[in-house]
């Protein structure tokens, strides 16, 4: 998980990753997790992106992401500049197209990926100019500068919906009705996609999710992007094959599917176990779009514990919505085609935006504007429990994603649906400014829930509310006897420690400490509260790493000091990182807290093995009680909407 331009090794080639399976890691890894020269790497390699834009005449360069494949920029054209560098540059393609002051998206594909990666730039390129339509942006030009591919498309404006749920909770029912009659207009122009020899070719997007749906929250317009994962289908909606694809099949299990992976928290079980590609596959990234933007997650998979049909959504096109992501393969094709046909009736729907009750949160939560620049990552543990049986190998042998390992086999491998939502409901905890950890035990009655969540910046309170308690609604919905704990830290504390090969010591440099900060207001109760190991209480064999007695005597006697935070050692062949987060709750003890700290830095060259070990300390005791709820009773919007707003002598 280090070098990031290279396609991460198997355990096989690796030996530290079996071990780093154990762990769910957040999906998006943190530069200040990786080794300096990693880090330096891709810091450099985005700066020269930047520069050669520059370079080309653009001005108001900006990072906007990575990926597997790629970084994304965005920028605007200046003048004709760009045309005199082309020779230097060694571009392939000649600009005419671009204006003045326009916003444009720059698509750098990885040099360091093979060829045949790199070239599905251009095949993303080709397959996004196939169609126009207002809800697709433009591409303005493929290009090569020296060895670099560039796809340079219109910018869409607005922001994700995934980074726009993130900031605001989950979207009103209009707005998911609005968003849901865009998206069904151009399901429709894909599925009845014509060549220009008007010869049917449906095309399939592949990779519908929010973080994909650019939306402009002034004109409540979207625009769907990155078509990376685009493909012509080789069946219709109807089953029968198209195109190339009209051939006999020697047997059901001999075809050959062109679909490419796509996201697997969104995509459907077609697409992600290889059927040959269909417009049913953007069917499924459309109905768990929806539901995800209705119900302020980030995945498909809450279904079961949090129905479409109890968020709040009209009942016919929320029991669509629910038919899509949990029925058989003729419902959930049923639905496909109910919605499809339905979106002239949705068209005359009357809907407002109805008062929303009050949001309380089910757990405690801290909030103040203390640094919103925290980098939150969320290491979690993926015990025993959370399986329900073992993915068969063989389903996913044909797959060759760069993302296929870090999204399956370590995150999803064997679990239930309601397990994976909780998981993905524990990492987006992660893309708030926090720090803290749960822990949550589940008896054979009850839910019991340990918790310290310190929110950065007040601004974000109610979407973080909102995100914990979905969180606890799935929690309920789980039916297992068991400990789940999280830790989330800032990475930019995280310490880092090399050495030359496994056999020698990890040894701090002199000036190396534990930081800690001092609490401005203390809890009153002084009640003692047990140090939890990252993952139990106690030995636990999913840590693996097994720490030093120099070290666990220390963290007993910090124990005995009113104090909250986390401390976790990560250990690899010749990388030490030592993440961690304390608050020391009682000024009067703040030398022997400091020199206890100190002692640890000092047996870190005790640690031997490989692996994770932790503790975290909760403030005090104050634990929450809940009982099972399989999942949440249907909530519909109303007949009458008008009725249920507030009349003007409320107001």
């Amino acid at each position: 998980m280090t070098k990031l331009p290279q396609r991460p090794s198997s355990s096989a080639e690796d030996p530290s990753r079996a071990l780093l399976q154990q762990f769910y890691i957040s999906e998006e890894q943190s530069l200040y997790l990786m080794r300096h020269e990693d880090a330096e790497r891709i810091r450099q390699w985005v700066q020269l992106c930047q520069d050669q834009l520059r370079t080309l005449g653009f001005r108001n360069v900006y990072f906007i992401g990575k990926g597997a494949y790629g970084f994304v920029f965005g920028a605007q054209e200046a003048d004709n500049s760009r045309r005199s560098h082309q020779g230097t540059a060694n571009a392939t393609a000649q600009v005419s197209t671009l204006a003045p002051h326009q916003a444009y998206v720059f698509k750098f594909s990885r040099i360091n990926l093979p060829q045949a990666v790199q070239d599905r730039l251009e095949e993303e390129a080709w397959m996004q100019a196939r169609i126009e339509h207002p809800n697709i942006p433009k591409v303005i030009e493929f290009t090569r500068i020296q060895r670099q591919s560039v796809l340079i498309t219109q910018k869409a404006q607005g922001l994700d919906l995934d980074r726009y749920i993130l900031r605001h909770g989950p979207l009103s029912p209009r707005l998911v009705v609005k968003i849901a009659l865009q998206l069904i207009d151009l399901l429709r122009a894909l599925r009845h996609h014509r060549n220009d020899n008007g010869e049917p070719t449906p095309l399939v997007h592949g990779d519908i999710k929010p973080s994909n749906i650019v939306f402009d929250s002034e004109q409540e317009q979207i625009q769907l992007v990155d078509w990376g994962s685009s493909v012509f289908a080789q069946e219709d909606h109807q089953g029968l094959p198209v195109g190339p694809t009209q051939m006999t099949r020697v047997s059901e299990h001999a075809h050959q599917t062109n679909a490419k992976l796509g996201d697997v928290y969104f995509i459907g079980e077609e697409q992600l176990n290889g059927y040959p590609s269909s417009p049913r596959f953007d069917e499924q990234g459309f109905a768990a779009t929806l539901y995800a933007i209705a119900s302020g997650q980030t995945c498909r998979y809450g279904y079961e514990a949090i129905p479409a049909t109890a968020l709040g959504l009209p009942r016919p096109f929320a029991e669509g919505l629910q038919q899509l992501l949990s029925g058989s393969p003729i419902e959930r094709q049923q639905a496909g085609d109910q919605l499809l046909r339905s979106g002239p009736l949705m068209e005359h729907w009357v809907m407002l935006d109805l008062p929303n009750p009050p949001l309380k949160p089910q757990i405690p939560i801290w909030h103040y504007d203390g640094d919103p620049e925290i980098e939150t990552v969320v290491y979690s543990s993926r015990l025993s429990f959370l399986r329900q049986g073992q993915a068969d190998p063989a389903v996913l042998a044909y797959v060759g994603d760069v993302e296929l390992e870090k999204y399956y086999k370590n995150f999803m491998d064997g679990m239930g649906p309601t397990e994976r939502a909780l998981m993905a409901a524990v990492s987006r905890l992660g893309r708030y400014p926090i720090v803290g950890g749960l822990a949550i035990r589940w008896s054979e009655e009850q839910l019991l829930i340990d918790s310290s969540l310190n929110l950065h910046d007040s601004t974000l309170k109610l979407p973080f509310i909102h995100a914990v308690n979905t969180l606890v609604t799935l929690a309920r919905a789980l039916h297992h006897e068991g400990v789940f704990k999280c830790c989330m830290f800032d990475a930019k504390v995280t310490r880092h420690l090399h050495r030359d090969d496994e056999q020698s010591p990890f040894t701090p440099p002199k000036d190396w400490h534990i930081p800690y900060t001092m609490a401005s207001i203390a809890p009153a109760d002084d009640d003692q509260s047990r140090h939890h190991s990252y993952f139990e209480d106690g030995d636990d064999p999913d840590e693996l790493l097994q720490l030093p007695h120099s070290i666990l005597n220390k963290i007993a006697q910090l124990n005995e000091i009113r104090h909250t935070g986390l401390i976790i050692f990560e250990v690899l062949p010749t990388h030490l990182k030592l993440h961690s987060h304390y608050v020391l709750l009682d000024a009067s003890r703040e030398t022997a807290f400091a020199t206890l700290l100190n002692d640890i830095v000092q047996a870190i060259p005790d640690i031997q093995g490989l692996g994770v070990s932790g503790f975290m300390k909760m403030p005090y005791k104050n634990t929450r009680y809940f009982t099972k709820q399989t999942r949440l009773p249907d909530h519909f919007y109303p007949r009458n909407p008008k009725a249920m707003e507030p009349s003007r002598s409320q107001d």
